[in-house]
């Protein structure tokens, strides 16, 4: 598909023109999600097509020349981006989250923040937070990073390891989780260029699933960085979410848009499946059949649920408080959706020369992100008993 024909209108663009325009970006990204998959290399040119329609700023305020798109947008946008090639989708989210509470953090220096914003909106600068660590795991679950940031006259000095780095190779910052060399250190953010020395990113993403997310190892060896790129960090003895509740549900409703459109894109291949196949001893398509349509119908209510839950969240019909819970559902509804269009296909769904098998295994991924299955539900239990009433 030509690029030229997916460029912006000049001036804002009606609901209309815009869903329209999300759904020919849609079918570009969807001609490319096997090469990326096979290859497993960042997306640089879905990231130049996004950038051209103006979507990698889609989150950043007006004032700074970015669309001051709020959650219903941003949904509607990473939804359309991951029914055509998921691993951009899921970088994209990271980029959204970040921008969309930016210029309220003023723990961040302003200059530091407008510039950012800026390069996002006039380069397509791509920003995420790299926080897994090889011996510590996710930090959601506690403790200290083994990163640390030494402080001197002239700026710190940033050494460590961070491992499951989404976007690494296509990011130009890096907001890195780690903690002073104080006895009572500074934890949290330290904002590093990507272009810093020190810097080595180990090519070690292999993965089932979402291949394209370039999620690899990035070490920063003595990496040196201004004083005032301590953007986010508060004392170990008193700590500051990263998340208040309102990007906690960001967070969930877009990470979770993603697995939904991964079970969108299975849907659609399959219901085009059902229609076009006729077996000989048949006579006509395999929709035709009560027992195909039944299971279509399941996976069609799957996903009204998702969409329900996605679009009423994003409207804020939803208390922040269930945001893990919604990750959990939809996530859950996404993989039980793409299982039914596998068990329904047969083999041909798991022949490597049909979509179906790389959307089984990148939805798959929808487990592993944080919150935890596991965690969403333990908390949601201790809430019950905390409030003793019903949900």
């Amino acid at each position: 598909m030509s690029l030229s024909l997916l460029r912006p209108q000049n001036g804002p663009a009606p609901d209309e023109s815009f869903t329209a325009r999300l759904e020919r970006i849609t079918t570009a990204l969807a001609e490319t999600a096997e090469h990326y998959d096979v290859s497993g290399e960042f997306p640089h040119d879905n990231f130049r097509l996004l950038h051209e329609q103006g979507l990698l700023g889609l989150t950043v305020p007006v004032e700074l020349g970015g669309g001051g798109a709020d959650l219903t947008q941003a949904l509607q946008t990473i939804s359309a981006v991951a029914r055509g090639e998921p691993s951009t989708a899921l970088i994209l989210v990271m980029q959204y989250i970040q921008h969309a509470r930016l210029q309220d953090n003023k723990s961040w220096p302003r200059d530091l923040r407008i510039q950012v914003a800026r390069q996002a909106v006039n380069e397509g600068a791509l920003i995420n937070a790299l926080r897994v660590e090889p011996d510590l795991g996710t930090p959601a679950r506690g403790g200290l990073p083994a990163t640390i940031a030494r402080r001197t006259a002239q700026g710190w000095h940033i050494s460590g390891h961070k491992i499951y780095s989404t976007g690494s190779h296509g990011l130009t910052w890096f907001s890195v989780w780690a903690r002073s060399d104080d006895d009572d250190p500074l934890v949290g953010a330290w904002l590093v260029h990507k272009d810093t020395p020190g810097i080595r990113i180990v090519e070690n993403w292999d993965h089932l699933g979402m291949r394209a997310t370039s999620s690899h190892e990035v070490i920063f060896e003595d990496v040196r960085v201004p004083l005032e790129h301590a953007v986010s960090v508060s004392r170990w003895s008193a700590p500051q979410p990263e998340l208040d509740a309102s990007g906690l549900l960001w967070m969930s409703v877009l990470l979770s848009a993603v697995y939904d459109g991964i079970a969108h894109a299975a849907r659609d291949w399959l219901v085009q499946w059902l229609a076009l196949r006729q077996p000989s001893n048949l006579g006509a398509p395999l929709s035709t059949l009560p027992r195909f349509q039944e299971t279509v119908g399941h996976i069609d209510t799957l996903l009204f649920a998702n969409q329900t839950l996605l679009h009423t969240a994003a409207q804020g019909q939803v208390a922040t408080s269930h945001a893990a819970q919604i990750k959990y559902l939809v996530t859950g509804h996404a993989i039980r959706a793409v299982e039914l269009a596998i068990e329904a296909a047969g083999n041909p769904g798991l022949s490597r020369s049909n979509p179906l098998q790389r959307h089984y295994r990148n939805v798959l991924c929808g487990r592993v992100h944080t919150p935890q299955n596991d965690v969403v539900l333990l908390n949601a239990g201790k809430a019950a008993f905390t409030t003793n009433g019903p949900p």
